[in-house]
């Protein structure tokens, strides 16, 4: 097994790195071992994986985009981009089985839904833009919508996050057209950024970068209506320095919910309750600055969490019945790291 790691390229990274995972001499029961570079390219703070292929974030320059390599003879190549004048995209997901990727762009509210082909082959479908209708009160929404999530959601529809209008769009792809069917709203200032579902489809809980919440929604895909059930913080009551919320996820078994959070530099974990409201597990430090994503394997067994700022990771030990996470290695260099990714 081993760890795919991407970010920022301002400093010293240069693309995505790969770390092996195996098993550890030292004691512990397993270790990453050094990162070295498998791709070059600007800025891939987001990518994701489809067998041999890693269809990543591009920012080239006056341009950004998306890319697509594929690993032939143990080195991965450049096949495919699709870049336009401006920003990046910050987020790209992706539907295996129809051969989708969906990609939302903070910086030029894009929402935008591509097609690819067995050999890396990009092909634009359908986007949307998003417009100002009700912006927060936060000054980094005073410039406008900032979508930052766009992926399926349990019945296959489509649904984004939208930093700046505080709010949650759902969308459905019908005849390669982008259409939109509902809007959940925020409170302001929330600042509405990753969301997550629980296994039954019937309850999503999204994160709040600006609040450091996150709110647990009842909701139904086939009336569109929601119930807000609760909201939760994901920094201690006597914190107040500056915290952006970042990436959140569930457990395949919808018991334990995580959050990243800038500033705090730390993982809450929550419990899930039979009624869907959440309770306070963990709070564990990332052992480095701004851990802006983290991942773990298929087993959910290890957990790696990457520090932006001080260009290191930490694997942890997932405990599955109690959701709380154990530190066994730290200080893991990786440059600028803020997307990660178990890869076979």
């Amino acid at each position: 097994m081993k760890l795919l790691i991407g970010g920022y390229t301002k400093k010293k990274a240069t693309g995505i790195y790969e770390l092996p995972l195996y098993n550890s001499k030292k004691g512990l029961e397993v270790e990453l071992g050094d990162a070295r570079e498998v791709i070059k390219v600007g800025g891939p703070t987001y990518f994701v994986q489809d067998g041999d292929l890693i269809f990543t974030i591009n920012n080239a320059g006056d341009k950004g985009g998306i890319s697509a390599f594929q690993l032939v003879n143990g080195a991965y190549q450049e096949k495919d981009s699709y870049l336009t004048p401006g920003s990046s995209p910050a987020y790209i997901g992706i539907n295996r089985k129809d051969k989708l990727l969906y990609t939302a762009n903070y910086h030029t509210a894009v929402l935008a839904v591509f097609s690819y082909t067995d050999e890396g082959k990009l092909s634009l479908i359908d986007s949307v833009t998003h417009t100002a209708d009700t912006l927060g009160p936060k000054q980094e929404q005073a410039d406008g919508p900032h979508p930052h999530f766009f992926d399926q959601t349990p019945k296959k529809n489509l649904v984004s996050c939208d930093l700046g209008n505080d709010c949650v769009d759902f969308y459905r792809l019908k005849d390669n057209h982008l259409e939109h069917l509902a809007k959940y709203q925020n409170e302001p200032g929330f600042g509405t950024r990753h969301i997550v579902f629980s296994p039954d489809g019937n309850y999503f809980y999204v994160v709040g970068e600006l609040s450091s919440k996150v709110n647990v929604v009842k909701f139904s895909e086939s009336d569109w209506t929601f119930t807000s059930i609760a909201t939760y913080s994901t920094i201690p009551d006597n914190f107040t320095d500056h915290n952006g919320a970042a990436a959140i996820k569930i457990s395949h078994d919808g018991k334990f919910i995580y959050v990243s959070n800038r500033g705090h530099d730390s993982i809450t974990v929550f419990a899930v309750n039979d009624d869907h409201t959440l309770q306070l597990r963990q709070r564990v430090s990332t052992f480095g600055e701004f851990p802006r994503d983290f991942n773990w394997d298929e087993s959910e067994q290890f957990v790696v969490a990457t520090n932006q700022n001080s260009d290191n990771a930490t694997l942890y030990k997932r405990n599955a019945k109690d959701g709380c996470l154990t530190p066994i290695q730290k200080d893991i260099y990786v440059p600028e790291g803020t997307r990660v990714l178990f890869s076979e």
